[in-house]
């Protein structure tokens, strides 16, 4: 079995996104306490998106791509990384200020990602047997809900607006 060492981790695709979350999900919590004296629907939703979405769910990507035995560029993290912190300032001011438009366009950037992420994941063969392939799964999972998640998201953006 092999192991993972957050040391060398930290130094590959992971630490670009464990900084970025990290970020998003002070930031959330910091929306979330400046719009409790009055509460709004917007507020609310923009720092549950910012903790859920732009920050665990990254630190979440970041991870995965991390451990998933594949070779990354450091081109394709930035890359990504870019794509994918793009897409969620697209979809949140596009939400916030109801320009539906920004919002798709958002939520395909973030798929694009996904699937980028995704067709990485499954061509890296690099995981070994045991606890590295149950790690694989995971974050294979976790692209497929996201990948899913977002069109509805948006649909339901839209029937809401």
């Amino acid at each position: 079995m092999q192991s993972v060492h957050v040391s060398s981790l930290a130094r590959g695709p992971l630490l670009p996104f464990l900084v970025i979350g990290t970020a998003c999900v002070i930031a959330g919590g910091l929306v979330a306490a400046a719009t409790a004296p009055t509460p709004s629907e917007h507020g609310s939703w923009a720092a549950a998106y910012l903790v859920l979405v732009a920050g665990v769910a990254q630190v979440g990507l970041g991870a995965g791509q991390a451990m998933s035995g594949g070779r990354t560029s450091r081109r394709a993290v930035l890359a990504e990384l870019t794509g994918w912190n793009l897409g969620n300032a697209a979809v949140l001011a596009g939400t916030l200020a109801g320009v539906g438009f920004i919002v798709d366009l958002g939520g395909a950037a973030l798929l694009v990602v996904l699937a980028l992420l995704l067709r990485s994941a499954l061509t890296a063969g690099g995981a070994p047997p045991g606890r590295g392939r149950w790690l694989l799964r995971s974050y294979c999972a976790l692209l497929a809900l996201l990948i899913v998640s977002i069109p509805v998201g948006l649909v339901l953006e839209r029937v809401q607006h």
